[in-house]
């Protein structure tokens, strides 16, 4: 069977906050016993949903793991400018890795963003601790932009990467 990419439903939201949280966790995103702010942030499914798009993967019926498309205006968006759309949390369960699920989750952001009128580019920001994450990235056509390099905290660097939706015309 194939990789379903579709609308999270609400009873998903906590599974799927889980999941988010557990793969920050364990890819060493977000540290332990310290301030639990972020850690609520990504099990908060229910209030992205209400300023965004929470999109899940799911593979013979079981929650592979999802992301957030903040499309342009969204209050979710951290870096995104005119013209542009976001998108935040992506997270794949451990045991649904290596199958897909992060690249069809990333392609579904791009089409998405490449069916809204205005919007030419899409952008991310990710930690430097995520190399699988970069190599979908850079697979799928993403480049650094390091010039919009940022940290929400000092000591959360953040790297950005950013998708042309359309090639320049000649």
């Amino acid at each position: 069977m194939d990789i379903v990419i579709r609308a999270a439903q609400p009873a998903e939201y906590e599974e799927l906050g889980g999941i988010t949280a557990r793969a920050y966790l364990e890819d060493g995103l977000l540290e332990a016993n310290t301030d639990d702010t972020y850690e609520r942030t990504l099990r908060d499914v229910a209030g992205r949903a209400g300023s965004g798009e929470v999109l899940v993967a799911v593979l013979d019926g079981r929650l592979l793991g999802g992301v957030t498309f903040a499309p342009p205006g969204s209050p979710l968006a951290d870096i995104a400018g005119p013209g542009e759309a976001e998108f935040r949390m992506l997270a794949v369960a451990a045991a649904g890795r290596g199958k897909g699920a992060g690249e069809a989750l990333v392609r579904a952001c791009a089409d998405r963003a490449r069916a809204l009128p205005g919007v030419s580019r899409l952008v991310l920001s990710t930690q430097p601790g995520s190399p699988a994450a970069h190599r979908i990235y850079e697979r799928l056509g993403f480049v650094r932009t390091p010039e919009r390099d940022w940290s929400p905290v000092p000591s959360v660097p953040l790297l950005t990467y950013a998708l042309e939706l359309y090639a320049p015309e000649q």
